[in-house]
């Protein structure tokens, strides 16, 4: 399994409609990875990072676990980035959380996948008032974050056992999408109020998301001066994310009046360029940014720049994720009570499938669902080489697609962000 751990290409292009195939390549080869940005100091070094083995970008050498909490203890803001779908990443996540819980309690965790209007939700999850799955209903887990529950749950319970404050970070994905494709301005004085006018003129950021995004596969007909203008549209829903996450994690710092972990895709963090960059600018609280790096099967190490985070990790590379991505999206139809599909699929199991954008979803194993995390709930109790029947209605017709949890052959595969 090929995994770009930091590309954004992958959620840029499906976010644009487009093509995700060739959007990322082995870590090995990953221009991104060895950019000469971020740390003045560090930026023309390079590090050869092994499985296993954590390492400082201060001393450019492996340390030990321990050491690196030491060095976080003064640090008011602490970010772990992460691949989404890896669980020893998410399992790094939450060893680095139980470090610094048992060194000082006044912790709290912010959280990329939740928009602010979910807070409430994780208040209660927080002060231990709701179930698991009163939880995943309420907060309505897969309506905001495609990945499954399970790769989360270790970290979830930490903080409901220590009653540790979470912290939603983002912003409504309409606002998003509304200053990608009209910019800031466009926005109404209430939706600025909930993300701040983002920086767009960090040179060394917009070369980051620039590599990422030339990385990808564009269609020649998106070339040209429409590439321009399509990655000027997503260079400001990437910087927007950032800064909207940025102040929000601030603003959690202030009143929890914590020490701040925040848990976001690791494309927001690199180089320190991202989320951190933008909180230090407006707060100069110190911070450390940790960032795993995946290691290819049959690879000693894999050479990054040292300016990559204040903390690498090298982790294994999995043969495939531990939990099955489904890759369809739904929407629903005011007067209609069946979900519908969103797109034909380009990601996940569903990839290569007989889904049509516009498909009528009449019944899944035969059972009805009119409620988007519902099905999503139903969805991923599914593990890999099962098989489940959609019944759809295409074209004024009834049909069955099966859909089997397999991952898709070599020549439909895409690589994992």
């Amino acid at each position: 399994m090929k995994r770009n751990t930091y590309s954004l290409a992958l959620v840029l292009l499906i976010s644009m409609g487009l093509s995700p195939a060739g959007a990322g390549q082995d870590a090995a080869g990953d221009k991104s990875l060895t950019l000469k940005i971020g740390d003045p100091r560090f930026k023309d070094k390079v590090l050869e990072v092994a499985p296993n083995e954590l390492y400082s970008m201060e001393t450019g050498k492996s340390l030990p676990f321990a050491r690196m909490i030491q060095e976080m203890k003064e640090s008011r803001l602490v970010y772990i980035g992460e691949t989404h779908n890896s669980l020893p990443n998410h399992d790094l996540q939450l060893k680095i959380i139980q470090a610094l819980y048992e060194q000082d309690r006044n912790i709290a965790i912010g959280l990329e996948m939740f928009p602010v209007t979910s807070q409430d939700v994780l208040n209660k999850w927080s002060l231990g008032i709701l179930s698991e799955e009163e939880f995943i209903r309420g907060a309505q887990w897969y309506i905001h974050w495609n990945f499954n529950f399970d790769y989360y749950k270790k970290i979830f319970a930490f903080a409901k056992e220590n009653k540790i404050p979470i912290r939603a970070l983002n912003a409504p994905k309409d606002i998003i999408t509304k200053i990608r494709m009209m910019g800031w301005d466009a926005l109404s004085e209430s939706e600025k109020a909930i993300v701040p006018r983002p920086d767009l003129t960090h040179q060394e950021h917009r070369l980051l998301i620039r590599t990422i995004f030339e990385s990808a596969d564009i269609p020649p007909a998106m070339k040209g001066g429409g590439l321009d203008m399509m990655f000027e549209g997503l260079y400001r829903s990437q910087s927007a994310w950032d800064h909207v996450m940025a102040a929000n994690a601030l603003e959690g710092v202030g009143k929890e009046r914590k020490k701040m972990v925040v848990l976001v895709g690791s494309g927001h963090l690199i180089y320190n360029l991202g989320i951190n960059l933008r909180a230090f600018i407006q707060s100069k609280l110190p911070f450390k940014t940790v960032i795993s790096v995946f290691v290819p099967k049959g690879q000693n190490s894999v050479p990054v720049a040292r300016s990559l985070g204040d903390y690498l990790y090298g982790i294994p590379e999995e043969e495939k994720p531990v939990y099955p991505s489904i890759g369809l999206g739904f929407k629903t139809f005011k007067g209609l009570d069946n979900l519908v599909i969103d797109s034909k699929p380009m990601d996940g199991v569903a990839k290569g499938a007989d889904f049509e954008k516009g498909d009528i979803v009449l019944s899944v194993d035969d059972k009805p669902f009119s409620d988007i995390n519902d099905l999503r709930i139903y969805l991923a109790r599914f593990k890999w080489d099962e098989e489940v029947k959609f019944h759809i209605l295409r074209n004024a017709q009834e049909k069955d697609v099966f859909l089997k949890f397999k991952l898709p052959p070599p020549a439909l595969a895409e690589p994992k962000k």
